[in-house]
């Protein structure tokens, strides 16, 4: 048996789904065949239907050992990094989607930083910054902590600028256009999130009390004509955070009306069910990547100096069919 606590991301799905999401060598029929036998369990209570849960709740999965035992040997079938960058000093690498980057109770038994300090034998390796558990791309890792300090100083002092890619339902068109550092030209966009003591995230175009500003820029790279359900077109876009606040991007551009494909907590489940993957199953992940990291001018006396004015960026492969 094994559990997880129902978290902001899950909030609202089927417990099939989340169950799902959590651990990922777990096939639908296995889930489904548990909830027959009712060996599905929300809080404490048996079920035998592919109920919605809520964040917050327990929910216990009574499976054979060894159909878990399986997410180990899936997950190395399936490279979960790739190195981009290495020094003495630093790691880059490129996460896949549905790994999650440290342990906790609802990421499964397999995490990124447990992966690359086995790999790599420091184990003092650890996390610069964070990304989501559904999104790809590039992730910082110190290898001791004099690294993990400096990096940390980069990124509270705004030198480091980050962007993702996305493809988003329809063709974004809001915000004025700016210039950024390497003088690629974008659109700003803001507005102000709320973020609840449960942990959901709400946008508005209006401050409201204990609201915080989010401001990103955007360009859009490709639009795919008529790829949506209902014939709407599908933008690929390239979104620079100026701000960092939790799931901006995704919220923030579901606001807009443009969200995230593959998103189950902002998107739309009629526009996502509608995306497969290449090979015709049903779309698993949002299609968001940390696709770039610039490094600005570093202070001498930070250890990652000779980074200084460094471009770190990959080409992301989607994983929906268009």
């Amino acid at each position: 048996m094994k559990d997880f606590i129902v978290n902001g991301s899950q909030n609202g799905k089927h417990v099939v789904k989340a169950a799902s999401e959590v651990f990922a060598s777990l096939d639908a029929k296995d889930l489904y065949k548990a909830l027959k036998h009712k060996d599905i369990r929300i809080d404490g209570r048996k079920t035998s239907s592919d109920v919605t849960v809520y964040e917050g709740q327990r929910v216990e999965v009574w499976l054979p050992d060894e159909l878990f035992a399986r997410e180990r040997e899936k997950a190395s079938g399936e490279q979960m990094y790739a190195k981009v960058y290495e020094s003495d000093n630093i790691l880059i690498v490129n996460k896949r989607q549905g790994i999650a980057v440290h342990s906790g109770k609802n990421t499964g038994s397999i995490n990124l930083i447990d992966e690359v300090r086995k790999d790599t034998g420091i184990k003092s390796c650890d996390l610069c910054h964070r990304i989501d558990m559904n999104t790809g791309g590039l992730v910082m890792i110190a290898k001791n902590k004099k690294a993990l300090d400096d990096a940390v100083l980069l990124f509270r002092n705004n030198l480091v600028i980050k962007r993702y890619r996305a493809l988003v339902l329809g063709v974004p068109e809001e915000g004025d256009p700016v210039i950024c550092e390497d003088d690629a030209v974008m659109r700003e966009v803001s507005a102000y999130l709320e973020k609840t003591k449960s942990g959901s995230v709400y946008i508005h175009d209006i401050r409201q009390d204990g609201d915080v500003p989010v401001i990103s820029r955007y360009r859009v790279l490709h639009v795919y004509s008529g790829a949506g359900p209902d014939g709407e077109d599908v933008s690929d876009i390239e979104v620079e955070l100026v701000t960092g606040r939790t799931h901006q991007i995704r919220a923030q551009f579901a606001h807009m009306g443009h969200p995230v494909i593959g998103d189950g907590l902002y998107g739309r489940a009629k526009v996502n069910n509608a995306f497969k993957d290449p090979k015709g199953n049903k779309l698993r992940f949002q299609q968001l990547f940390a696709s770039t990291l610039i490094l600005r001018k570093i202070p001498r006396d930070n250890c990652h100096a000779g980074l200084s004015g460094r471009r770190f960026a990959l080409n992301p492969e989607f994983g929906v069919k268009l």
